[in-house]
């Protein structure tokens, strides 16, 4: 990214620290000075990390989200004047880089990861240890999101800001989230609120620990940290009426953009049997505007998982399967298939894995589970690659570099030719 600034931002999520009850600075009327030295505007910065990170059509989540979803035909596109969903639909050399879906989704995780880096520099403004702690936490949770996102959907990325930065693998991306969420934790160890915002910030650290460390293939790692989570709690992002659930209110509120995929998107070969409970869950069977909706997006409050139980229990499974130690990679896959419920409410309710104990047969049925456990989370296009799946059922493997990114640094790559 070319240039480095606080953006305004407001107050419409709540971080809601329990050791501090001073009034928040809104920094929208703030001299820079004020924002980054005062402990008050640290804690309205990291307010608007979950903001700009979650809410409206342009915020990362919903990018990220329809993104993968229409690249991976778990959405479908409604209406062919929607021109950027469809083309992210079609794929392939449809999708440049004035996309404005990949525009948003570049800028507003850098945006997210810039602002971070503004609150950790200037981290000694937070006098009180308790919230100090506390706000870097927080702030190494959204940097660690907003870096592990970069890298879920392009081959570089830059790392630091300046004027015509350099791009860094996707690797080495991944492993300065991997830092933030180290950091993050070390703080939280001190001052472990439970939950802030609706994210529980340890287990919501561990969990991105354990995500990025599966994609970059550290399997005992992924496979330590994600059997740290503690599953029987939340962590989500939380949504009203003012702060609304951007996937509802751009797509499922009206039926006007995008609309989940009959059968989880899968092929023929691993469709879920009918019995299977997240059937349910995931889809309303109704007519009329509730029709194909997804859980975790029928309301404009519905909360959004940072990650779910099924999740944790697949990175430990993929682990120990990739590790080849495939014994005990079945018991953590029937975890998930006979799961009747858990904090979120999913439950395959299946009978247990009863497939060829083979490392090939426990690996797809992982991705299939994956599929089906974390429908619509925004993670099935780092899966598709990673599980090596045919090219037919993505319609890109990475995204081209925002033009807003090209035109603005000399040292942006050539774009991936799919």
């Amino acid at each position: 990214m070319k240039r480095k600034l606080i953006y305004s931002i407001g107050l419409a999520v709540s971080l809601g620290l329990s050791s501090c009850d001073q009034e928040y600075l809104n920094p929208g009327s703030a001299s820079q000075g004020q924002v980054v030295n005062d402990q008050n505007g640290l804690l309205a910065m990291v307010n608007g990390l979950q903001q700009q990170y979650t809410i409206s059509r342009a915020g990362a989540m919903y990018n990220a989200l329809t993104a993968s979803g229409l690249t991976t035909k778990e959405l479908i596109n409604l209406n062919v004047g929607n021109t950027d969903e469809a083309n992210l639909q079609t794929g392939t050399s449809a999708v440049q880089g004035n996309n404005s879906l990949i525009t948003n989704l570049w800028n507003k995780s850098h945006i997210v990861k810039s602002n971070a880096d503004i609150i950790l520099k200037n981290i000694a403004s937070a006098k009180d240890p308790s919230v100090n702690a506390q706000i870097l936490a927080n702030t190494h949770f959204y940097r660690a999101l907003a870096l592990g996102t970069l890298a879920t959907f392009w081959e570089k990325a830059p790392i630091a800001v300046g004027e015509n930065a350099q791009f860094s693998s996707r690797e080495d991306v991944l492993k300065e989230a991997l830092a933030s969420t180290s950091a993050g934790l070390t703080a939280a160890a001190i001052n472990a609120t439970s939950t802030v915002g609706g994210v529980d910030v340890k287990n919501s650290l561990l969990a991105l620990q354990a995500r990025y460390n599966l994609m970059l293939g550290n399997y005992d790692a992924a496979f330590n940290a994600a059997n740290q989570v503690d599953l029987t709690k939340k962590s989500s992002f939380i949504f009203d009426d003012i702060s609304r659930n951007p996937l509802f209110e751009t797509s499922f509120s009206n039926r006007n953009v995008g609309e989940p995929v009959a059968d989880f998107g899968l092929p023929a070969g691993l469709v879920p049997p009918a019995t299977d409970g997240r059937r349910a869950f995931y889809y309303n069977s109704t007519a009329g505007l509730n029709a194909g909706r997804a859980s975790f997006f029928t309301a404009s409050s519905s909360a959004v998982p940072v990650y779910l139980p099924g999740e944790m229990l697949l990175i430990k499974a993929e682990a120990k399967a990739r590790l080849g130690n495939l014994t005990e990679a079945v018991a953590e896959l029937s975890k998930v298939l006979t799961k009747t419920t858990d904090a979120w409410g999913i439950g395959a309710s299946l009978p247990a894995y009863a497939g060829p104990v083979t490392q090939a047969a426990i690996l797809t049925e992982i991705y299939r589970q994956r599929a089906i456990e974390l429908f619509l989370s925004g993670l099935r296009i780092e899966d598709s690659r990673r599980f090596a799946r045919p090219a037919s059922e993505r319609t890109r493997d990475f995204y081209p570099y925002p033009l807003s990114e090209r035109n603005n640094n000399l040292n942006t790559p050539t774009d991936p030719s799919k």
